[in-house]
């Protein structure tokens, strides 16, 4: 029987080299997004995918699109919040209710509305910022924190359905739009030069490391790191 994953937030980025890699393996996709342009655009490139608009941040909303999708082998949440870093001394509490409000909130309701039909799989995607004690990142290393929390928690509770997560470290998505291009060529050109890869991340590096983790049925309660040894640098 073709397993069904929903893809969370799979319009661009991770999410949709997610999704590419899922129909690539034969499974039935179903993407989601808040912006109806974005996700037409989305599945014209996807062909075979499915689609719905929905609010991430509505968990009302989430619950019923639950409620219409049938059994969920696994469910990849990739939503992500407001680009850019903020120096904490002019960090304001409404920057730090948008970090929460725009990812935190959304993984959290994502798994919360699925458990009635999720049989498989959960991943969530988080990022480098949390642990990684850079300057400026502090709202994003708490709610990236906050999600990688949950994984062990949620792994034992919800078992027999696995859950983990996939960190990335920098990835050259539109997250990184809120640079010029000049600036951001440059900041992944300085990023690169630091890291044992040698260069940044793609999409599909860290859709083959989501796609591990929906596929080895060992695997659980992990938070799988794909930084190119980012964590490793300050002792290279």
């Amino acid at each position: 029987m073709t397993e069904r994953v929903v893809i969370l937030g799979g319009t661009s980025g991770i999410g949709l080299a997610t999704a590419h890699r899922m129909l690539d393996s034969g499974r039935e996709v179903i993407v989601t997004g808040r912006d109806a342009g974005k996700l037409d655009a989305a599945l014209a490139k996807l062909g075979d995918a499915r689609g719905e608009v929905v609010d991430a941040r509505d968990h009302a909303a989430l619950q019923a699109f639950f409620g219409s999708t049938g059994p969920v082998d696994h469910l990849v949440v990739t939503v992500t919040g407001a680009p850019g870093t903020t120096a904490f001394a002019e960090l304001t509490m409404d920057g730090l209710r948008e970090g929460v409000d725009g990812k935190l909130v959304p993984h959290t309701a994502a798994a919360r509305a699925a458990l009635p039909v999720l049989r498989g799989s959960l991943t969530f995607v988080t990022a480098a910022s949390a642990g990684a004690a850079m300057p400026g990142t502090a709202a994003l290393a708490a709610v990236n924190a906050g999600i990688e929390a949950m994984v062990p928690v949620l792994a034992v509770e919800l078992a027999p359905v696995r859950v983990n997560a996939v960190s990335p470290g920098v990835v050259d998505t539109a997250w990184w739009d809120f640079l010029d291009a000049g600036t951001k060529a440059a900041t992944f050109e300085a990023i690169a030069a630091g890291l044992p890869a040698r260069r940044v991340g793609t999409p599909d590096d860290i859709a083959s490391a989501i796609a591990f983790l929906t596929e080895n049925t060992y695997t659980t309660g992990v938070v799988l790191r794909v930084d190119g040894g980012g964590r490793l640098a300050s002792a290279a």
